[in-house]
């Protein structure tokens, strides 16, 4: 299985930012846990521009069986990436490092999860593993 991992707007700065809510792993570290758990090929890619994830999410079915996405803000604000993703027809898993239900109130509408297969949120680094693990039934 070929699984394409995209990270949005500041996750580059994990392990910099409220460890309290984030946790103290960065990107590096999601990285080589989801190889270490998973035979699978992995490609990551992180961006804080819209448009680069767009462009990742457009070409990802001719490439890749499955999607994660942890679109940071956008989650809350991005028609355009909410429109890619719905256009994108791969198995697509939305991810949350922190537990979204206990955030502020504009945090609570997900633009882009609408049009995925589901989401995780809250469990940290947990959260991409069990997108991995969930993306894995959907493929079946």
């Amino acid at each position: 299985m070929k699984i394409l991992v995209l990270n949005g707007p500041n996750l580059n700065m994990l392990g910099k930012r409220e460890e309290e809510r984030y946790g103290t792993f960065d990107l590096i570290d999601i990285e080589n846990e989801l190889k270490k758990e998973f035979n699978f090929t992995f490609e990551f890619f992180q961006s804080n521009h819209e448009g680069e994830l767009i462009d990742k999410i457009q070409s990802a079915p001719n490439y890749f069986d499955g999607l994660i996405i942890n679109p940071g803000g956008y989650s809350h604000t991005s028609v355009a990436i909410k429109d890619a993703l719905k256009i994108c027809k791969i198995p697509k898993i939305e991810v949350h490092i922190s537990n979204l239900a206990d955030r502020e109130d504009f945090r609570q509408r997900l633009l882009t999860a609408s049009v995925c297969d589901g989401y995780v949120s809250g469990f940290k680094i947990n959260s991409y593993l069990g997108a991995v693990y969930l993306l894995t039934k959907l493929a079946r």
